[in-house]
C-alpha cells in the first residue's frame, strides 16, 4: 500500500481510473456487508490497496463514496415498457447468483437508518422503476399496485441473496421468471397467464 497518494511504490503512476474503480469496488463490497455506521474510510482503503486520502480526493467524503456506491446504476439498453418486470427480474436474479455480495441495493437497506440512504433508495425505487410499473397497470389503484410489485422484486432479492430460504434460494431462475410473471401480470391488471 502507497502513502504517497496516487504513487506506489516504485515511483510508478498510478492509473487515477483504476484507483477510482477499486475504491468503489471495494465501498460496495464493505457497505453491503456492514452498511455505512459499521465501514470506516480506513476499511475501504485497505481493501482497495491505498491510502485513506485518495477517498477523500476522489470522492470528498465518506458519504459522498457511499452515496455513489450505493447508486443503482440503470441499463443503459432500452427495453419495452411491458419487459420492465422481467428485465428487473433478471438483475435481481444475476445479483442473487454473485450470493448480492456487492449489489448496492444491500447497501441502502443496510444503512436505512440513515435518512440520506432512505432517501436514495426511495428515489432509486420510484424513479427507477416504481413510475414504469405504475404507467403498466390498469385500473383503480394502480400505483399501489406498482408499489406492491416492487416489494415484491425487493422482497425476491433480499429473500434469495440474503436470508438464502432454500427454495427460492435454489429455484431454477427459468421458474422464477415464470411464477414473477404471472403475480406481475395478476398485479398490474393484466390478463393471467
Amino acid at each position: 500500500m502507497s502513502t504517497t497518494g496516487d504513487l506506489p511504490a516504485r515511483g510508478r503512476r498510478r492509473d487515477r481510473a483504476a484507483t477510482r474503480a477499486a475504491l468503489l469496488a471495494a465501498a460496495r463490497r464493505r457497505f453491503a456487508a456492514h452498511g455505512m455506521d459499521g465501514v470506516s474510510v480506513r476499511d475501504v482503503a485497505a481493501e482497495a490497496g491505498v491510502d485513506p486520502a485518495l477517498i477523500f480526493r476522489y470522492f470528498g467524503s465518506k458519504q459522498a463514496l457511499f452515496t455513489e456506491a450505493a447508486t443503482v446504476e440503470r441499463d443503459p439498453v432500452d427495453v419495452p415498457a411491458a419487459d420492465l418486470p422481467l428485465q428487473l427480474l433478471r438483475g435481481v436474479l444475476d445479483g442473487a447468483g454473485r450470493s448480492g455480495a456487492d449489489h448496492p441495493l444491500l447497501a441502502l437497506l443496510r444503512s436505512s437508518g440513515h435518512e440520506q440512504a432512505r432517501l436514495q433508495l426511495q428515489r432509486q425505487m420510484c424513479e427507477g422503476f416504481l413510475d414504469g410499473f405504475a404507467e403498466l397497470a390498469d385500473g383503480p389503484d394502480a400505483r399501489l399496485r406498482a408499489e406492491m410489485l416492487g416489494a415484491l422484486l425487493l422482497g425476491i432479492s433480499v429473500t434469495r441473496s440474503v436470508v438464502r430460504t432454500p427454495e427460492l434460494a435454489a429455484a431454477d431462475p427459468a421458474r422464477v421468471e415464470e411464477v414473477f410473471a404471472a403475480m406481475a401480470r395478476a398485479a398490474l391488471g393484466g390478463p393471467p397467464a
